[in-house]
């Protein structure tokens, strides 16, 4: 039987029972949607928590205090600013470029009536740069004249500015603002970030360092420097941030006498495989997500078949007669092979249009996410609905091909 004549046999019966095809494509239509629209979901997350992490400055690493996982140890020394001065050494460690330090102290921060509680943040002058923060126009981040004097200016996020003055476009530059009672000259705004995982990041307020280490609290250590919260160093490179921890941990190691392992009282974090890890789980949260679509696709498949095992039974005599005038087998065969593939490929279609649709639609929502239409999402797709197609009708395809004429013919 010529080709063609089995395809329009095919598509002539799908017609003939156009309700029943189109019900029975909705399993593939919805698996195949939900696919493209949770595996462009988890891609989103994956650039949003990137996007995040990028944001926090590049080939950064985050050095803090830490408990010794060690019992043989119980005192924890503190990180101070001689340490960070120290590692920003050349000599000691060439693979740092710069070091920001940060010292955070509790504060209530007013502004005529209004009141915040607030963690304060002391800063060094490249904080910055290294933290990659922008400020809006017309304002000026802390210099290294406010380090030696200890000057009393602050710079501020736009959620605090909200919440101080009413309104987070209102330009409060020059303005007096009092931290534990005392008076500070905000002298810029940071530009807005948006929000993320690790909270309003616009709700921070920031003083210089020496500022924090002396007004607000004394922080003085024994090595005749002061204490400092974190030392957010960056690398000279994405290459040599390993060779830059690596550094960081032989001198750390030495200046707080650490002598077994377990013992080091402070932890660095590598903002890389800190990415990289996260990477991982977001990638398996996508597989997952793909997978629970997947269940969809496979009921869908199974709709196919019941509905390929009703129409075999339905045209049995047709089947008997095909084969007594002359059809083969392998004629059947196809026959219903095309019917159970056109069905899987227009819902696969119809799907991926749906699924892309839901995918451009929640970018536009949650532009945060960068939702996009994937290639290798719809291919999956395709694939998969195409095999679902092939595979669920090939049972009642083949139970078809094999009847023999004259059973067929006597069917009831």
């Amino acid at each position: 039987m010529n080709f063609l004549e089995t395809i329009r046999i095919a598509l002539t019966a799908l017609l003939t029972n156009r309700l029943r095809s189109v019900l029975t494509t909705l399993g593939i239509i919805i698996g195949v949607a939900a696919v493209i629209g949770l595996v462009s979901l988890g891609r989103g997350v994956e650039s949003f928590i990137a996007g995040q992490f990028e944001a926090l400055g590049s080939n950064v690493l985050f050095v803090f205090s830490s408990p010794p996982a060690s019992g043989t140890r119980t005192t924890i020394q503190p990180i101070t600013t001689v340490e960070g001065d120290d590692l920003s050494n050349p000599s000691i460690a060439p693979s740092i470029l710069q070091i920001a330090m940060e010292y955070q102290v509790l504060g209530t921060v007013a502004a005529g009536s209004n009141r915040l509680n607030i963690p304060v943040s002391g800063v060094s002058p490249n904080f910055q740069e290294v933290r990659n923060w922008k400020l809006r126009v017309g304002g000026a981040f802390i210099t290294e004249s406010d380090i030696d004097s200890a000057s009393r200016v602050a710079v501020v996020g736009t959620t605090v500015v909200e919440r101080l003055f009413g309104d987070k476009t209102i330009d409060p530059v020059g303005r007096i603002l009092r931290i534990n009672d005392r008076v500070f000259t905000i002298v810029g705004v940071l530009e807005e970030r948006s929000s993320s995982f690790f909270g309003d990041e616009n709700d921070v307020v920031f003083i210089p360092l020496s500022t924090a280490q002396t007004r607000l609290s004394q922080a003085r250590t024994k090595d005749g420097g002061f204490r400092v919260d974190v030392l957010h160093i960056q690398a000279v490179s994405k290459e040599s941030m390993e060779s830059a921890k690596r550094e960081i941990e032989r001198y750390l190691t030495e200046a707080h006498d650490i002598q077994f392992q377990g013992e080091q009282d402070f932890q660095i974090i590598n903002q890389a495989d800190l990415l990289t890890s996260l990477g991982r789980i977001t990638g398996i949260l996508t597989i997952f997500l793909g997978m629970i679509a997947g269940i969809s696709l496979l009921v869908g498949g199974i709709g196919i078949m019941n509905i390929m095992l009703v129409s075999v039974t339905e045209r049995t005599r047709e089947i008997g007669l095909r084969k007594a005038v002359g059809a083969r087998g392998r004629d059947i065969l196809t026959q219903f092979l095309i019917e159970s593939m056109v069905l899987s490929f227009v819902g696969g279609v119809i799907g991926i249009l749906i699924g892309g649709g839901a995918a451009i639609l929640g970018g536009r929502l949650l532009p945060q996410l960068q939702l996009s239409l994937s290639l290798d999402a719809v291919l999956l797709a395709t694939v998969v609905s195409s095999f679902v197609g092939i595979f669920f009708g090939l049972y009642p395809a083949s139970r078809a091909a094999r009847m023999r004429p004259i059973d067929a013919l006597r069917f009831e």
